[in-house]
């Protein structure tokens, strides 16, 4: 973890020049130091931190979806430079824990963390700023420190993270899942207490248009604490979490926070995008996609044909992956359609069984498909159906895996070659032992 934690101010303040919506000036890049944030920080020097935080969170998104997707058999990576895609991920061989598909995106989310960890000491020693800014900035990285240790956890599961890196010379010991789940909603949770009569002057970005004050980023905030509470199985949590966020069951859809990218020098184009039909680096939707999808359902055209079919490592499909459909293409971090398959879940689990078949109405009426027609479901039934539209709904946004882990079903996903086995988690990196 030394590794990751102990990082060059220079990295923080380089990766915020990424962002091509937030255009300002940065300053000294050449020689800046840590104590140069620390001592009395100006808002344009705090601001830089914003920006590189959410420039940082883009850094291995594609890899990130990959691994998800892979080993929940949503879809399949090929790559002509690295086999391990169809080996290690779809469970031919042991996953390692040196391995790309680990060590990358786990470090790339822990110097997000590291940047939130300055950001938060800075921002409480400045004396150039009000008190209600303060707790903008501290709301602000709390509640993304947050995203991006779930995002690990998600990947190592009951291997479990470290909660606690903020003195490098002295990381906290790694704690398990429920214990790190728990953690991070207290973190979301003190978020929202500090963004309560805060002040958010920081630019956001496009991806943040609709929750860029302080109101807007604690409705943000809300919806990804009902992420976890449904994790948890804190089910009324959940929909208390719902109420305070931008929840609306008869909203749009899209509706929600995103990763942005852009042309622009010293920007960052969209890694999970690959254009249709291309050989060589491709991912290519698991032929049960279409063959599990109802007649009807537009969310077909997130796998569309391919002029013919790619292989490799003994697998193949017809369909490409067609989520992002261009180099700049956002990518969700939190939206309205995941929040009411929340609600929907939240009101199964709670025996609502009414309120629950109407939130999967919306989400199937609002794809080209009848209502849901069993009469007489039971539980089993309703989570069956709610885990399906997750399925088509939220495809290659990064759910699969942890949603069929959590109910206990990743023996239902296929095995796609004789040897081949489903990952429970992913190991801790090497550097950390």
């Amino acid at each position: 973890m030394k590794k990751i934690i102990n990082l060059n101010i220079a990295f923080l303040v380089l990766a915020a020049a990424c962002l091509s919506s937030c255009q300002k000036d940065y300053g000294n890049l050449n020689q800046p130091t840590i104590e140069s944030f620390l001592d009395n920080a100006s808002a344009a020097q705090l601001n830089n931190l914003v920006t590189g935080t959410l420039s940082g969170m883009r850094n291995t998104s594609g890899l990130y979806l990959d691994d998800i997707g892979a080993v929940s058999r949503e879809m399949y990576r090929f790559s002509g430079a690295d086999p391990r895609y169809v080996t290690d991920l779809l469970g031919a061989s042991p996953l390692s824990n040196t391995g790309f598909y680990i060590t990358n995106p786990w470090a790339a989310q822990y110097r997000v963390v590291k940047n939130c960890n300055v950001l938060l000491d800075a921002a409480s020693r400045s004396t150039l700023i009000s008190d209600a800014e303060k707790k903008g900035y501290s709301g602000f990285a709390k509640t993304m420190k947050a995203y991006e240790l779930l995002l690990n956890l998600n990947l190592t599961y009951t291997n479990g993270i470290r909660i606690e890196v903020s003195d490098p010379q002295h990381l906290g010991p790694f704690v398990g899942y429920d214990e790190s789940l728990a953690a991070i909603a207290g973190m979301l949770d003190d978020a929202k207490t500090d963004l309560s009569g805060a002040q958010v002057t920081f630019p956001l970005g496009s991806g943040f248009t609709d929750f860029s004050d302080a109101a807007g980023f604690t409705q943000f905030n809300r919806a990804l604490a009902a992420r976890v509470a449904v994790y948890r199985k804190q089910w009324s949590t959940a929909l208390t979490d719902l109420d305070e966020s931008f929840f609306d069951l008869n909203g749009s859809f899209k509706t929600g926070t995103f990763q942005v990218f852009g042309t622009g020098s010293g920007d960052q184009l969209n890694s999970a995008f690959f254009p249709q039909n291309q050989n060589g680096e491709v991912r290519v939707a698991h032929p049960s996609y279409a063959e599990d999808i109802e007649p009807g359902d537009d969310r077909i055209g997130k796998a569309t044909l391919r002029n013919s079919p790619a292989s490799s490592g003994g697998v193949s499909s017809n369909r490409d992956v067609w989520v992002y459909t261009t180099s700049t293409a956002p990518i969700p971090i939190i939206r309205n359609e995941e929040l009411i398959l929340i609600y929907a879940e939240a009101n199964i689990q709670l025996d609502n069984i009414s309120e629950a078949i109407n939130a999967i109405n919306i989400i199937r009426n609002g794809h080209g498909l009848p209502d849901y027609s069993n009469s007489e479901p039971t539980t089993d039934d309703l989570i069956t159906e709610m885990l399906n539209q997750r399925r088509y709904s939220l495809f290659f946004e990064g759910h699969r895996w942890i949603d069929m882990r959590r109910y206990d079903r990743l023996g239902e996903l296929p095995i796609d070659r004789e040897g081949d086995q489903v990952w429970t988690a992913m190991p801790i990196p090497l550097t950390e032992q």
